[in-house]
């Protein structure tokens, strides 16, 4: 077996002793279980060790691997500068990850190094590790932008190229919990925080990895978690194994959660396949809303679709409803995949003769065009849940007291710029928030001057 067990553990720079002068002492309970993980990882007498950490080099739609033949890094940025590490990097495992993912034409390689220098997320873990355990080298890996589904497939490349390398691996997926557990914490409270921690350590605890996918993108982004990624991106190197769980140690007390959980894996399992099952479960909801659709989300599915795969623009088909071909609307498409926003764009104000046009335009738009996402590919189409948004004429309003942000959506303006956010998004709770993001799309800045308007939306789902 190549992958000898998996360790689920935080990054607190405190936690080293020259960092924290006397205050790691809060978080003894994880000084000890970061201790055993060492043990273990020590008796385990790994070739390489790969770990997985926020702070790596991050991409939205690409997973950096770091180069090269090796890599120094010091605790300077936390005034610990004389604490340093010069680790070796397996090449030949890296080559055979880049090499997996160029077959599958999966989105993760060495391109693109911002900076060779190691980081904390990788350090501290390697802090420990090196107290017990000298003889091995290390892959560095970050996260991504990408859904949950792409982290774990990483995983299962990583497992898979450790076995075609005959490789003995230890995987260290390296990340906080929630950053908001405690009003006098550095990013204070928020109610998802404790939420988050109940719930990962739970799911991990019981190594039911299945179940992280079932973490809403929303919770986690008000939770403030750290690791989520990068625990997903261990359970793919997990995949198919059977694993004995065990969680070490579980710490809230600086406002940031520390958990620590140890795999190890106990022969195969061919029932541990989390990802096929997940994608089971995601291709039936497509389908069962594809069913559902209602006109004039079929239209868009049926515009994005053909431009996709052929280039072509279709023509208005005939026999939709008169409201669609006879009236004039803004409208906006939005397109989600494995929930996840996959693209959006649309219309403030009518520009084409009629609904059904502006549906066929946008979708293509939306799917093609959105700046901060790459073109959907054919592979993708069905895997995608639209929804369309036809927008009523904006009006004039004078204060944040006429919004609201389940029923308006607002629009925001201010010499020439002007930004629009769109009701009822998930995790926009205030009308202070709905402006905000709406001024930051707009390229607004915080103390300029700007005018409000809303509007309300028919959605189609």
């Amino acid at each position: 077996m190549s992958v000898l067990g998996a360790f689920m553990v935080p990054h607190p720079p405190m936690i080293i002793p020259d960092i924290g002068k006397g205050s790691e002492g809060q978080i003894e309970e994880t000084t000890r279980a970061y201790e055993r993980v060492a043990d273990e990882i020590a008796a385990l007498v790994p070739e390489t060790i790969v770990i997985t950490s926020p702070h790596a080099t991050m991409y939205a739609d690409y997973f950096h691997i770091s180069p090269g033949k090796r890599a120094k890094g010091s605790f300077a940025d936390f005034r610990a500068a004389h604490v340093r590490f010069e680790e070796a990097y397996d090449e030949e495992l890296v080559n055979r990850i880049c090499l997996l993912a160029a077959e599958a034409h999966f989105p993760a390689g060495t391109l693109g190094e911002r900076n060779a220098r190691l980081d904390h997320g990788t350090m501290v873990p390697l802090w420990f590790i090196r107290q017990k355990y000298q003889d091995f080298k290390l892959v560095r890996i970050g996260l991504s932008g990408l859904p949950l589904a792409d982290h774990y497939r990483l995983g299962m490349m990583i497992q898979k190229a450790a076995e075609e390398t005959n490789r003995r691996i230890v995987f260290v997926g390296s990340g906080d919990l929630s950053h908001k557990l405690q009003p006098y914490g550095p990013y204070g409270f928020a109610p998802e925080g404790p939420v988050y921690d109940e719930r990962i350590m739970d799911v991990c605890g019981r190594g039911a990895f299945g179940e992280l996918f079932a973490f809403d993108e929303a919770f986690c982004d008000k939770a403030a978690e750290c690791g989520h990624r990068s625990f997903v991106i261990m359970a793919g190197a997990l995949d198919a194994l059977a694993v004995r769980a065990e969680k070490l140690s579980h710490q809230d007390v600086t406002g940031v959660g520390y958990g620590i959980v140890t795999f190890l894996p106990e022969g195969r399992d061919e029932e541990r396949h989390f990802l096929d099952r997940y994608l089971s479960e995601q291709q039936k909801k497509v389908i069962e809303a594809a069913a559902q659709a209602d006109p004039y989300v079929r239209l868009a599915a049926s515009s994005l679709g053909t431009y996709i795969r052929t280039g072509k623009t279709i023509r208005v088909p005939e026999g939709l409803p008169e409201k669609m071909t006879d009236t004039q609307a803004g409208v906006f498409v939005s397109i989600h995949e494995h929930g996840r926003l996959r693209g959006c764009i649309g219309t403030i104000a009518p520009t084409t003769g009629s609904i059904a046009e502006e549906i066929i335009q946008n979708a293509i738009s939306a799917s093609t065009r959105d700046p901060r996402f790459s073109p959907i590919t054919a592979d993708e189409l069905g895997w995608l849940t639209i929804n369309v948004d036809v927008l009523s004429k904006a009006e004039k309003i004078s204060s944040l007291s006429e919004l609201d942000v389940k029923r308006y959506g607002v629009i925001v303006s201010a010499k020439g710029k002007r930004g629009l956010l769109l009701p009822d998004l998930e995790g926009v709770d205030t009308p202070e928030q709905q402006v905000a993001i709406a001024r930051q799309k707009g390229g607004i800045r915080e103390n300029e001057p700007y005018t409000l308007e809303r509007f309300e939306v028919i959605r189609h789902t």
